[in-house]
């Protein structure tokens, strides 16, 4: 037998639901649109991604690239977002929403916001070999004492 939410439950759940998009900046939520269209696909809707089948999880790790030298570079210029057809803009604003929506827990105090300007320049050289380079920074990571393992902020 399926169980069946109560006309009061389904009320409750969809004014949380309008409470939610309307504290939401609208930068937020066109990222958040953004990111379900161009990167969910892959990552999945949490970011939890497919390690097994080689698609990295997000939550947390991207914070704790952020912790080492070349990481903020290499998260905006992995092959998703390098063949994007979002905007410079948009990539900044999407990568602004991601880390605090998927990294808070890992973040480096007062890392700074993506500008477009530097996505521009990102986007313009790309690694030859992406798996050695994510391969080098978690090296750099462990060598920090920075866990290797993604940790799954409560938020999302």
């Amino acid at each position: 037998m399926i169980a069946m939410a109560s006309p009061r439950h389904l009320v409750s759940a969809c004014l949380a639901a309008v409470a939610m998009a309307a504290a939401a900046s609208p930068d937020d939520a066109r990222a958040r649109v953004q990111y379900l269209h161009h990167c969910s696909g892959c990552h999945l809707a949490d970011g939890s991604g497919s390690p097994a089948k080689g698609i990295p999880s997000m939550r947390g790790l991207l914070g704790q690239f952020l912790q080492v030298p070349g990481g903020r570079e290499f998260i905006v210029q992995v092959p998703g977002v390098m063949n994007s057809p979002l905007s410079d803009r948009d990539i900044a604003n999407l990568m602004n929403w991601l880390l605090p929506a998927l990294a808070a827990d890992t973040l480096p105090t007062g890392a700074s916001p993506y500008t477009a300007d530097e996505i521009a320049r990102l986007r313009q050289s790309r690694p030859a070999d992406v798996m050695a380079v994510r391969a080098s920074l978690m090296h750099r990571m462990r060598e920090a004492g920075i866990s290797e393992r993604p940790t799954v902020p409560d938020r999302h």
